[in-house]
């Protein structure tokens, strides 16, 4: 198998909103920053990926949009997931893998404040039995939360404690949309208190993978892919262990994060909840450090949000602020599709 390595991430200034500024024009810097540091130029990318949603963007096909970003002629080697771009970089890197390509652009963007994210969201639900019912998002990860505490998990105090600790790690991170010290606030769903829930913002993400040689060229200290998969739980809400995430465990095992311990993880974790699933999933202890970045809670936006988790990971280890780093994406209802990735730097 060819060496395959993040070079370059670049990301918005999260925001509430951006009404100003198309998907287009939101996403066009952020491409322009990511191919300043390494110096490449869009001819020069063998093989370009993105990941959006056209039911935030409200019309079909709405990436094709985007491709006016990335510029599309001369002819490109392109492709497009209906997914969070977590899932357009692991396309990316199984192009890599082939030899069809030695570099790649991977993007993500998302804009969720024009319309109302929690009633969206609910299209992602089984058509014939949940989604009729229009439970949102928060009140399906409220059920999730409350499994937990039943089962012994967590407490409010506890999830509490997360949503202090990331928001006040996202101080240092001046692309997050909330920073510092932020009011736990009231219930939004039992026992789920704003503060457990992340903030509904648009924003954009982009990374360069390069193979072999060819990433020593690109960046001083490449982030390596290690290993990367993902897994899937039961479409069904009703016969998953919601205070679990065997597909998180799974994907895990296969991308060989077991095999020697992290020193960071990246975890995409929208509710306080479910990062006590997933430390529980991937056994993490104390010893790593968890969302330096702030996380999700500190900024989510929809569909970039998970590749921003491999973005970060990998910028740490490209700042040598890492040696060897876990991140994860998920979409779907409560964990319902779990994505792993392992990133090493080369030895100091």
């Amino acid at each position: 198998m060819r060496d395959i390595a993040l070079v370059a991430f670049a990301q918005t200034d999260h925001r509430r909103t951006s009404d100003e500024h198309s998907e287009v024009e939101m996403l066009m810097p952020v491409l322009h920053q990511v191919l300043d540091r390494t110096g490449l130029k869009t001819a020069d990318i063998g093989f370009t990926c993105s990941g959006s949603s056209d039911y935030l963007a409200g019309r079909a096909f709405s990436f094709t949009l985007a491709l006016d970003g990335v510029g599309a002629w001369p002819p490109i080697s392109e492709s497009h997931v209906e997914m969070d771009g977590a899932w357009a970089l692991y396309e990316a890197w199984t192009k890599l893998l082939t030899g069809d390509a030695d570099t790649a652009l991977v993007y993500a963007y998302g804009k969720s404040s024009p319309g109302s994210v929690r009633d969206v969201l609910t299209r992602q639900l089984d058509p014939y039995y949940v989604a009729p019912l229009w439970p949102d998002s928060v009140t399906l990860a409220a059920l999730q939360a409350q499994a937990l505490i039943d089962a012994g998990h967590t407490d409010e105090p506890a999830l509490a404690g997360v949503a202090a600790r990331s928001r006040g790690d996202a101080a240092d991170n001046s692309h997050a949309q909330l920073r510092g010290s932020v009011p736990h606030g009231d219930y939004l769903v039992r026992p789920l208190r704003t503060g457990d829930c992340p903030p509904i913002g648009d924003g954009a993400a982009a990374v360069i993978l390069a193979a072999g040689d060819r990433a020593r060229e690109l960046c001083e200290r490449p982030a390596w892919i290690r290993g990367i998969d993902h897994r899937i739980e039961a479409h069904g809400l009703g016969v998953r262990d919601l205070t679990d995430s065997p597909s998180t465990r799974l994907a895990a095992e296969k991308a060989g994060a077991f095999e020697r311990p992290v020193d960071t993880a990246e975890l995409h974790a929208p509710f306080t909840s479910q990062e006590v699933v997933l430390r529980r999933a991937l056994r993490l202890d104390d010893s790593v450090r968890v969302n330096p970045s702030g996380g999700a809670l500190a900024a989510n936006p929809i569909m970039a949000a998970g590749l921003i988790r491999i973005g970060e990971a990998a910028a740490r280890v490209h700042r040598g602020e890492s040696d060897r780093a876990l991140a994860h994406a998920t979409s779907g209802p409560c964990l319902q599709q779990n994505l792993v990735a392992v990133l090493e730097g080369d030895p100091r």
